[in-house]
């Protein structure tokens, strides 16, 4: 069984057909890129797959169960988690409680142990702050842990977010252009990362990316959308040769 099984999906707005029949399998540890210009439709896809947004037609399957009617807070409960493509952090928390927030729904306490301060409340206050350093550890970021969120530099943002989204100790991490806004430098870092926290938490990732040097590093398959369709998919040594992805998206290649 796919952990992630879409079958034939479509979603209209008004008389915009945003996405058609989007069709996609994915495995545990699998790491796939979905690819197109801006307004192909990538992002609806992760707002449909996180309940935001609900499919007209087609089917959405996390481990087997259906989640075309589910909101999103039950879709996260089911092990799926994401980023954005404008960072929305809690900017007036500190680096350390916004990834503790982000981890909430695994330390369980009532809301009289909450407002008495309980034996139970402080020990699983304890236990959601060593595992929110601990993510923090992984992204450099546990020395900037008492910081305001607002106040980390831009790249350390886009770090933390990935690192709340951790927090929720995902199936499948959805990762929407992760690299916008990074240099050189700090791209190839993130592509060493994403695979480092694949392999470590042992989760698939689907990530949506223009910056092509990430994608085709670090993506075992990659899906092409162009207004809403599909127009490819494969290996990125297929989608780099496809005549019709050149075309619509990367660009005829330079003549030596």
């Amino acid at each position: 069984m796919p952990l992630l099984e879409v079958k034939d999906v479509t979603i209209r707005f008004g008389g915009l057909t945003a996405v058609s029949e989007f069709t996609l399998s994915m495995d545990t540890h699998e790491l796939v890129g979905l690819i197109g210009p801006n307004g192909a439709g990538k992002t609806t896809i992760f707002n449909m797959l996180t309940g935001v947004y609900r499919p007209n037609e087609g089917e959405m399957f996390v481990d087997g169960q259906s989640i075309v009617d589910n909101k999103p807070y039950e879709i996260t409960a089911l092990g799926v988690a994401r980023t954005f493509q404008n960072i929305r952090l809690f900017k007036e928390l500190t680096v350390l409680d916004n990834v503790k927030i982000g981890g909430h729904m695994h330390y369980k306490y009532s809301s009289a142990s909450a407002v008495l301060h309980t034996n139970r409340f402080h020990k699983a206050e304890d236990i959601a702050e060593v595992d929110a350093v601990e993510l923090l550890r992984i992204f450099n970021l546990d020395s900037r842990a008492q910081q305001y969120a607002r106040n980390l530099p831009y790249g350390d943002q886009r770090r933390l977010e990935i690192a709340r989204a951790l927090a929720v100790r995902p199936k499948l991490l959805l990762l929407d252009e992760p690299a916008a806004g990074l240099n050189t430098g700090e791209t190839s870092e993130l592509m060493e990362k994403i695979h480092e926290i694949r392999d470590r938490f042992g989760l698939a990732i689907l990530v949506i990316e223009h910056n092509m040097e990430l994608v085709m590093g670090i993506c075992e398959r990659i899906f092409v959308l162009n207004f809403g369709k599909t127009i490819a998919q494969g290996t990125p040594d297929d989608v780099r040769a496809n005549p019709v992805v050149i075309e619509a998206y990367l660009g005829e290649p330079a003549e030596v």
